[in-house]
């Protein structure tokens, strides 16, 4: 799995493509060329963008634990990939938003591209701003919550 960092406002164009920022391009070098894979996000009205090796060590871990003939987990596998698009870097380092997906996360020009773990969300930048604000009032309790019991020394 390739570690991703940072965050980015970017522009979309006419055409529905953004300029992949050099400091991302950098942290993914190693797999620019094989690709990326763009999905809905399943608790967010944003996109995740996943460099391809991330996506296949991801969906071998989900597929291996699913039987797909339990009604419940063919359901999951469908909504799961729903939309799902298999994209590339252009000439020039664009990334091109596929259409029903940009409806999907309401993209309209300014986007938010931020690094969660192992993929890179891509926000509206205005629904971005309203959810991060939301979070950061309670971040502390969060924290909290999520991190409290954990010894990072192990």
């Amino acid at each position: 799995m390739i570690p991703i960092q940072g965050e980015h406002i970017c522009r979309v164009d006419a055409k529905g493509r953004f300029l992949l920022p050099v400091a991302l391009k950098n942290q993914l070098m190693a797999s620019l060329n094989q690709g990326f894979i763009v999905k809905r996000s399943i608790f967010s009205s944003c996109l995740e963008l996943y460099p391809k090796p991330n996506w296949d060590e991801l969906i071998t871990k989900i597929t291996s634990k699913l039987n797909r003939f339990r009604k419940e987990d063919n359901d999951f596998i469908r909504a799961y990939n729903a939309g799902l698009k298999e994209v590339e870097l252009d000439g020039t380092g664009r990334i091109l938003i596929p259409r029903d997906l940009a409806i999907f996360a309401e993209i309209n020009g300014d986007i938010v591209i931020t690094a969660k773990m192992n993929c890179i969300e891509i926000w509206d930048k205005a629904k971005y701003d309203e959810i991060v604000n939301a979070t950061q009032t309670n971040i502390s309790d969060l924290a909290e919550k999520i991190l409290g019991n954990i010894n990072l020394n192990e």
